[in-house]
């Protein structure tokens, strides 16, 4: 009788070997030769291996095994990279330990070992999974040093045009092909993406908003002033005043391709770099502001946030004293203080100001930020509570760092 078996199927975008019909195949030849039934399919089309939060097939996969629904007596995977590419590789034995736990062994079809728990096996499983996490660190290098070479030749690496610029598709000479829409990307891997300047009424109305904040307009007045108007921004939205700061403090728009302002390797998290670590090129493309007036706003910028502690806390405090309260808005509309975006840089957050200050702001004042992390700090309060009342029923579990923390109740049922 044919043993009944799940296959879980990962393509990201790197090899054609690794197509889901490839893998299937291969799968489907194992599962004939070894007494499986495939009678079920998790997949993961187009997803990276770095991080199982972006792959909902494989939690599917995981839900049902942890919660037993499940039909299946065996999992198929093509080899140990599908699987996942985890830089940790006990993130990767984790979700096996899990199948193993609940009586269901994991099979890697295309691997020379047999996954039978012997020393062997494990040896090899435990190379296998840090060549699939060193594949990825060395890709990793590889492109973002070909990316700094295109974006140092001038090139935009990925990502919409932003107000008052378009993006213009090139060859390999740098000739003009034609303007890319919204959403449209290169085919051919010899063509090439720059920034050129965009309609003339996108154009008119950067060097507008210039010319506000070199005459000491504040950058939420002028969002105002836009929307008063009518002018819309990108798509017809409305001028919100992190419009107006990216076009103040954009070097693109003084003709000067920038990339590598942040870094997000490998699921660490995003982290700002220092002004020095860019990829800049300049004269990339035609200026829409004269380098003298973009240089000129900046002065401004740096005037903005060079105020001490106590100058930014006591301007607070008067503002406190008369309006009996503080908001972002309060603080926006205040001709004696800082804008809220100064105080932000600063302290890191309007709230860790407010604290400072002695001012405890109700929870509709603060960032979206601010109130996530106060909403998992609750979340995780309560579940650790939860766990401590009911110690024979309620099991509190973290399987991953990565991952939020969740309960188990008798044994069986995930919360």
């Amino acid at each position: 009788m044919l043993i009944p078996a799940a296959q879980y199927l990962r393509m990201s975008t790197e090899h054609q070997q690794y197509s889901l019909l490839n893998q299937s195949a291969a799968i489907a030849s194992y599962a004939e030769s070894n007494g499986f039934r495939i009678t079920r399919t998790y997949q993961d089309p187009g997803r990276s291996g770095l991080a199982i939060k972006n792959r909902p097939g494989l939690t599917n996969l995981l839900r049902d095994v942890v919660m037993r629904k499940y039909g299946f007596q065996a999992v198929l995977v093509y080899d140990v990279s599908r699987w996942g590419r985890f830089q940790d590789s006990d993130e990767a034995a984790h979700y096996e330990f899990l199948c193993k736990r609940a009586g269901i062994p994991v099979h890697y079809c295309s691997e020379q070992f047999r996954n039978d728990g012997t020393a062997i096996s494990f040896l090899l499983k435990s190379i296998k999974r840090t060549m699939a996490a060193e594949y990825s660190r060395e890709l990793g290098v590889k492109v973002h040093t070909g990316q700094a070479r295109l974006a140092a030749l001038g090139y935009k690496m990925g990502g919409p045009a932003i107000y008052g610029l378009r993006r213009m598709l090139v060859d390999m000479d740098g000739n003009w092909i034609r303007e890319l829409q919204p959403g449209e990307r290169k085919i051919l891997s010899t063509h090439r993406v720059i920034l050129v300047p965009g309609p003339a009424k996108e154009q008119a109305i950067v060097r507008e908003i210039f010319s506000m904040a070199l005459a000491g307009k504040r950058s939420l007045n002028i969002s105002r002033e836009l929307n008063k108007r009518r002018i819309p921004f990108l798509n017809g939205r409305t001028w919100e005043l992190y419009h107006v700061l990216g076009i103040l403090q954009n070097p693109a728009y003084a003709g000067v391709n920038v990339w590598g302002r942040t870094s997000q390797s490998l699921m660490r998290g995003t982290i700002r770099l220092p002004p020095a670590q860019w990829i800049r090129c300049e004269n990339a493309f035609p200026p829409t502001i004269d380098p003298q007036t973009f240089a000129k706003v900046q002065e401004i910028f740096e005037r903005d946030t060079l105020y001490s502690d106590e100058e930014l806390l006591d301007g607070l405090r008067r503002l406190l004293s008369r309006r009996g309260r503080l908001s972002e808005k309060i603080i926006a509309v205040a001709r004696d203080v800082p804008s809220p975006h100064t105080y932000q840089l600063h302290f890191g957050s309007l709230n860790r100001a407010y604290q400072l200050v002695g001012y405890a702001p109700a929870s509709c004042s603060l960032t979206t930020k601010e109130r996530r992390a106060n909403s998992i700090a609750l979340r995780n309060e309560y579940m650790r509570y939860l766990a401590r009342t009911c110690p024979s029923v309620v099991r509190l579990e973290v399987s991953n760092r990565k991952l939020r923390p969740h309960l188990i109740v008798d044994k069986s049922i995930v919360v």
